[in-house]
């Protein structure tokens, strides 16, 4: 494996743009403790003098920085410059670092979906940077790992794209199932809403409460089109509803597919597509993942079942979206890019209870 000239440095510098939403301390948490990192700066324009420790104490002793105004040259001097912004942002800003030869990785989805008239419908603004979308990589390892070594540009999946494109992938690769007619029923923690005061997601609107939300659409559904539609090399017809659950972390996807034929042994499909990957876990034939074993841990846990032996399969994804969905995939996708491990400082296990 080709090494980039980072690893000759002691340290990879980084940056982070937006560091005092939920994806931005998840990635504080977990870069603190990579072996291979320097936080050099860490931006707020509404925090700006903070220290990040006072904002976060869980941080105490591990990141002594305070938030900072953004600075195109102090992030310019960084090898890997992470935007845990709102979509929007990072397309007016990265084309500066970029040509600085800094790397790149957003955790929003301003590089995510390829076709910018497709972006712009669902997102409700033009986009700032049409070219920098074509020479961005969809960053979902699993299935794009070598991409995501040489990409300057990265595009972190969103937390719901994570967890579905997962589970359906191998199904898809594999054209054991009816493209046409694919159903994700999904349900997600408030933090998936991001850090910001909205009605739905105060203590006495979320909690004791189910509810389905976004219905005839939500933005994550041509992103996990688009991804599905690569692997199998058609358009497919996905049916997506998300919901939001009493609980701060966790995605759990519910997927149907119907199968085009019954002789495949779909435990073994699961088995030997996701052989040797660090972050998926698949389960023993009957098991039931819960979004509690993968909280704060970088591993999607998944099971397939093919109930009463009919036609239909039924895969059971889940995520912390907070970590496998935004933060810890981020991590996975900068080890990818300079040339590290892929598990360096996200091989942690999951909190219990």
């Amino acid at each position: 494996m080709t090494q980039h000239p980072a690893l000759n440095q002691t340290r990879i510098k980084v940056g982070i743009v937006g560091g005092t939403g939920y994806t931005g301390v998840e990635l504080l948490r977990l870069l603190a403790a990579h072996p291979q990192v320097e936080l050099g700066i860490i931006t707020s324009r509404g925090d700006a003098g903070t220290p990040v420790a006072a904002m976060f104490p869980n941080l105490r002793g591990r990141v002594d920085l305070a938030f900072t105004a953004p600075d195109t040259a102090a992030l310019a001097a960084c090898d890997v410059v992470f935007f845990a912004t709102p979509n929007g942002i990072a397309m007016k800003e990265a084309a500066e670092l970029l040509d600085k030869g800094v790397r790149v990785i957003d955790l929003a989805a301003d590089f995510r979906i390829k076709d910018v008239p497709e972006w712009e419908r669902w997102y409700g603004m033009p986009h700032a940077s049409p070219a920098l979308v074509a020479a961005a990589v969809y960053g979902l390892p699993e299935f794009n790992r070598e991409a995501i070594r040489g990409a300057r540009l990265v595009a972190n999946p969103g937390c719901y794209p994570t967890a579905v494109q997962l589970g359906f992938m191998p199904l898809l690769r594999a054209g054991v199932v009816d493209a046409a007619s694919l159903v994700a029923d999904c349900k997600s923690g408030v933090s998936g809403a991001g850090r910001k005061a909205e009605v739905h997601t105060l203590l006495a609107e979320a909690a004791d409460n189910f509810k389905a939300y976004a219905v005839p659409g939500h933005r994550h559904l041509p992103e996990i089109r688009q991804g599905l539609s690569a692997v199998a090399g058609k358009a497919v017809g996905l049916t997506f509803v998300p919901h939001l659950t009493p609980m701060i972390r966790g995605i759990h996807a519910t997927l149907y597919a119907r199968l085009t034929g019954t002789s495949v042994d779909l435990q073994v499909l699961y088995e030997r597509t996701y052989a040797g990957e660090p972050f998926v876990d698949v389960m023993p034939a009957g098991s039931h993942p819960e979004t509690r074993s993968v909280r704060g841990a970088n591993t999607c846990r998944i099971a397939v079942h093919r109930p009463q032996g009919g036609d239909t399969v039924v895969v059971l994804s889940a995520i912390d979206n907070l970590v496998k969905g935004a933060a810890g995939q981020a991590i996975h996708n900068m080890n990818l890019m300079f040339g590290l491990p892929e598990t360096t400082g996200i091989d942690g296990i999951a909190l219990l209870p």
